[in-house]
């Protein structure tokens, strides 16, 4: 046999309303008696019914989980301090065994870092005993001692002791997480109890939540509509008013006066002012043709002062460029007189050397010279 589950159920109930809604739907669009052409405010109206029911249910059942976690954490709180105090007690439990049973005194290498040893120190070999007898010493070897029987049965009942006592110990230790183990299951039992009974209180508290939620949801709802009538009629009446007020007022009727400012009559208010009056359109031309005018003085000025500038600028190029003339003139004639100047001396010049070459011609003529001296001369002549 299956077993049905809970979520099982759960399925087959939404499903169920599903159909149903699905069914009451096709029964209202088919139906043409009862259908409403533009849409269906009846469906509509359970729409918005079944959607506060629902964030109601959704509200209430995140309060009951709410209510459940902070049970939950109480009930771990319980628990982990129970815990605490439990592992607290095992190891005072623990700590006092070792300082009770598991003394330093007790150990068998105790001697070896017992820090009064210098004090228990006693004279070399005064027994068999003796536990200053060291292996380098050669006082005593292994199984040569007096007392061997002895000591062995002590240490053998010494050993028997610990034992027992070490068992004793874990019995009671087991005894005592029987205990805790008995105490907790028990508690457990109670929380399911107190779980239980708090369930049912919720399954209570659920539906009063249910029917207040209602209750609340129509008042809220009544409120709601009131509230949207006193606003439209308030919004109606204010509307009223400031269109009266729009029409009785400065900006639409177009007052001069409203943009006069406070700091001066020359200022005025820039988002009131609706522009300037025929008297002050009239100054403003006046004053631009006074400007122009005036633009136009200036530019006359600067134009008779540019071709002033210029004609300066015209006399002082053309008398510099007959100055050089006169300089390029003054120049050639000085070459002139030189090269005349050059020429007068260079016929001067040949005079001297043709005086001189006669007087040397008559000269040889008298001394009756060769032809080979006539060519020197004329060599040297040329």
């Amino acid at each position: 046999m299956k077993a049905v589950l809970a979520k099982d159920l759960e399925q087959d109930a939404k499903l169920a309303k599903r159909t149903h809604a699905e069914l009451c739907k096709q029964q209202r669009v088919f139906n043409a008696r009862n259908r409403i052409i533009g849409g269906d405010t009846q469906a509509w109206d359970i729409q918005v019914h079944d959607q506060r029911i629902k964030e109601a249910t959704e509200k209430a059942r995140h309060e009951t989980f709410a209510a459940e976690l902070r049970q939950n954490d109480k009930v771990i709180c319980i628990l982990d301090d129970r815990e605490k105090r439990d592992r607290k007690c095992l190891c005072r439990a623990i700590s006092d065994f070792q300082q009770n049973c598991q003394k330093p005194e007790t150990r068998r290498e105790f001697d070896l870092s017992d820090p009064l040893a210098l004090k228990k120190e006693l004279p070399a070999r005064q027994s068999d005993s003796d536990v200053r007898n060291t292996v380098s010493g050669m006082q005593k070897f292994m199984g040569e001692d007096l007392n061997f029987q002895e000591r062995k049965k002590f240490q053998e009942e010494q050993m028997r002791e610990w034992s027992l006592q070490q068992h004793r110990e874990w019995e009671r230790a087991r005894a005592d997480q029987k205990f805790a183990e008995d105490h907790y299951t028990q508690t457990r039992l109670n929380f399911d109890e107190t779980a239980s009974h708090l369930q049912k209180l919720e399954s209570i508290t659920r539906k009063a939540v249910c029917a207040a939620v209602k209750e609340f949801n129509r008042k809220q709802a009544m409120e709601s509509a009131e509230r949207k009538r006193q606003e439209k009629r308030q919004e109606q009446e204010d509307n009223m008013a400031e269109i009266s007020s729009q029409l009785r007022g400065d900006l639409l009727s177009e007052n001069p006066q409203q943009a006069a400012s406070s700091f001066g009559p020359h200022r005025v208010v820039p988002d009131r002012w609706k522009g300037m009056s025929r008297e002050q359109l009239e100054g403003v031309r006046l004053a631009q043709k006074q400007q122009i005018q005036e633009k136009l003085r200036l530019q006359e000025e600067a134009r008779q002062r540019d071709l002033d500038w210029d004609r300066r600028r015209v006399q002082k190029a053309r008398v510099a460029l007959l100055g050089e003339r006169r300089q390029h003139r003054q120049q050639c004639e000085d070459r002139r007189a030189l090269d005349r100047s050059n020429l007068r001396l260079a016929a001067e010049q040949r005079l001297q050397c043709a005086g001189h070459g006669k007087k040397y011609m008559d000269e040889i003529c008298a001394n009756q010279p060769t032809a080979d001296y006539f060519a020197q001369f004329n060599t040297r002549s040329r």
